[in-house]
């Protein structure tokens, strides 16, 4: 088989999740041996598309009309669209309807958790294979010495208590609570990395993420080894967020070694559980309990279990599970694996 792999506005996508997703799925084709071209000149038997976007919808039509098969990569949900740019919330139901008329071209849908597959199922769509964006191992690890850079380069000593968040500067990513905190809790230091133009999110956001306090910074939107460095050098890894289809973030945190604090939201349920492999909590209060648990080592460590997360979503696992999906609409046998 031959896949081609196109992704409208790839470019502006580079610095978020999808990007991530993105290169993924280049690495999982390449580690499996399977041939595959960004070139539409390129013959091709399959196309896998990863945005909503007019020309990805246009593009999975002719393909379609082609004979070629089409893999559409359910990345986002109206859920996770609400609560993030200027005017979102009003216009989240037509989102809704524009993305089920792009992902309804796919032979098969491909979506990164069982909850994003519940929420595309309940608006009526089919063949949906939940299936992680996965995480590079071989990238992602325990690495005292970037973590010492880290450090180093923000301005934090080595006594210095130090929580790392990620994420687009969107309401849902919980970004307003990871402020709040930064108020509260003015003895650690917090350090959020990402980046969104201002100009296209609420007035809230754009003044939270000017606040001016000496333990919070906003360094804005740093290359994967930034985030591998920060992971390392970091006392706790806390993810706020209110709306996921997956949060690659908590991922690479679980396989750095560092501990984890996510909201206790539906999108985890069934991989990463409160107590055991991460600490969850659904209050700034419990956040705040938690964040002080953690860090000042009154709650255990669960770092072993969190690697062990990390480890079922390994790249190579994900990608001989995307083969298989590719098998699949190509009407090949395949052995299986993904749900």
């Amino acid at each position: 088989m031959k896949v081609l792999l196109y992704t409208e506005f790839e470019k502006l996508s580079s610095k978020s999740g999808l990007g991530k997703a993105i290169q993924h799925q280049i690495r999982a084709l390449e580690d499996n041996g399977v041939e595959y071209t960004r070139s539409f000149k390129d013959p091709h038997d399959i196309i896998h598309l990863n945005h909503y976007g007019l020309r990805s919808y246009f593009r999975a039509k002719k393909e379609r009309k082609k004979g070629v098969k089409v893999v559409y990569h359910a990345h986002s949900t109206e859920e996770d669209f609400r609560n993030s740019f200027i005017l979102s919330n009003l216009i989240a139901p037509l989102f809704k309807k524009w993305i089920c008329k792009c992902y309804s071209l796919g032979d098969a849908i491909i979506t990164p958790t069982p909850y994003s597959k519940r929420l595309l199922e309940g608006y009526g769509l089919k063949n949906i294979t939940a299936l992680s964006n996965g995480i590079d191992l071989s990238f992602f690890g325990p690495d005292k010495a970037a973590g010492a850079e880290f450090r180093e380069k923000y301005g934090f000593s080595p006594d210095d208590k130090v929580v790392v968040g990620i994420g687009l500067f969107l309401e849902r990513k919980g970004i307003l609570d990871f402020v709040d905190m930064a108020k509260q809790l003015p003895q650690y230091k917090f350090i959020w990395f990402g980046y969104t133009n201002l100009a296209i999110v609420p007035r809230k956001i754009r003044k939270a993420v000017r606040t001016k306090l000496p333990n919070l910074q906003f360094p804005g939107y740093v290359e994967p080894a930034g985030i591998k460095a920060a992971m390392n050098g970091a006392d706790l890894y806390w993810f706020p967020t209110h709306e996921e289809t997956e949060g690659i973030p908590a991922m690479e945190a679980c396989a750095c070694g560092v501990p984890a604090l996510v909201r206790n939201i539906p999108v985890f349920e069934g991989w990463l559980e409160d107590g055991v492999n991460v600490y969850m909590a659904d209050s700034q209060e419990g956040f705040k309990e938690r964040i002080c648990g953690i860090i000042e080592g009154r709650l255990p460590a669960l770092t072993e279990a969190g690697f062990e997360v990390a480890r079922s979503r390994e790249i190579g696992k994900v990608g001989r599970e995307l083969i298989d999906v590719y098998r699949r609409v190509l009407g090949e046998d395949a052995p299986g694996g993904a749900e």
